[in-house]
């Protein structure tokens, strides 16, 4: 059985696939010509990312299709359930990314409090001739220590970004429509551990009592945070989304940024991705990655082994 993994996939998850009697293809075809290829080499599992898409002219016109995998957690790049309709099985690795993305979340923020993003910026143009004027414009920096982290969007990944911050001493609330309270293990290098129980509040709560928000909700038809969310926000707060394009409303982050209700915003994620607006990108309070949260080596061997061994399981009694 042939499995084409068109968004790339770890050598360990090749090495997992190649010992359960897969071959591997790891050719990058074009969206447009994927359907062609499919048929073409009778490829029996597609593998994506977040690049390509699985809509319902790959999913009808590809008949030795049986398993779809998404690398990663969400899963909107890929028409699900008109592929399960069709019987063919759709898979995904929800939990080998959550430390990478929530370990980004906090490079956002580390960054926001403490100017990182426009220092790094500005000490190349002026750091020999302004190094004064720079040190006393980055000279207000915020501790994250004993500050509220509000996390919207309570599941794998959120819970990862509350145990980070637990560990650096913040107070970790958190709202989610599907998750009542969860506890929350802390785990230390040396073996030991504390157990936090989270219970979950209405958004209403998170935004009007954090310090920083943090965002881990699936893509939806309407924004979760726009005008009206960020008027219930306090003053000079911050706030990271690693999630999903589309969530935030940018044209409001951007006058909330302008007018300092918002100290900094975190973004990993856009409206008009893979071409964001020009007015974020060059924003002076934005701290941007180019949709990166589970681009880390450990994520990506998790997520390759993770996938094989679903695949292994589902298509055994085939090979």
């Amino acid at each position: 059985m042939k499995v084409l993994a068109n968004d790339g996939i770890s050598k360990s998850g090749i090495k997992a696939l190649e010992k359960g009697g897969f071959e591997v293809i790891t050719t990058k075809v074009a969206q447009e010509q994927v359907a062609n290829y499919i048929n073409k080499n009778a490829i029996s599992v597609l593998l994506v990312r977040s690049a390509t898409k699985v809509r319902q002219d790959i999913i009808d016109n590809c008949p030795t299709l049986k398993v779809i995998g998404r690398g990663g957690v969400g899963m909107d790049n890929i028409d699900v359930d008109y592929a399960r309709e069709k019987g063919i099985h759709v898979i995904n690795t929800p939990a080998s990314s959550s430390e990478s993305v929530a370990e980004l979340v906090f490079a956002h923020l580390f960054s926001g409090v403490r100017f990182l993003h426009d220092a790094n910026r500005n000490m190349p143009l002026e750091g020999d001739s302004n190094f004064e004027g720079l040190k006393k414009a980055y000279a207000n920096g915020i501790e994250l220590k004993g500050k509220t982290l509000g996390i919207i969007g309570f599941g794998k990944i959120g819970k990862a970004v509350a145990k980070i911050g637990l560990g650096l001493g913040m107070r970790v609330i958190a709202s989610d429509k599907f998750v009542g309270n969860a506890e929350i293990k802390v785990d230390f290098y040396n073996g030991q551990f504390i157990n936090v129980d989270i219970v979950t509040e209405p958004m209403e709560d998170i935004l009007k009592h954090s310090d920083f928000i943090s965002l881990h909700v699936p893509a939806q038809d309407g924004y979760v945070i726009g005008k009206e969310e960020f008027e219930q926000m306090k003053d000079g707060v911050g706030i990271v989304n690693a999630s999903r394009g589309g969530v935030i409303n940018e044209v409001e982050l951007i006058e909330a940024l302008d007018n300092g209700k918002v100290l900094f915003a975190g973004l990993d994620v856009f409206e008009e991705e893979p071409t964001p607006a020009v007015q974020v990108l060059m924003h002076p309070k934005i701290s941007l990655t180019p949709h990166i949260g589970a681009a880390t080596l450990e994520a990506q061997d998790r997520i390759g082994t993770e996938l094989a061994e679903q695949i292994i399981s589902l298509l055994k009694s085939e090979i």
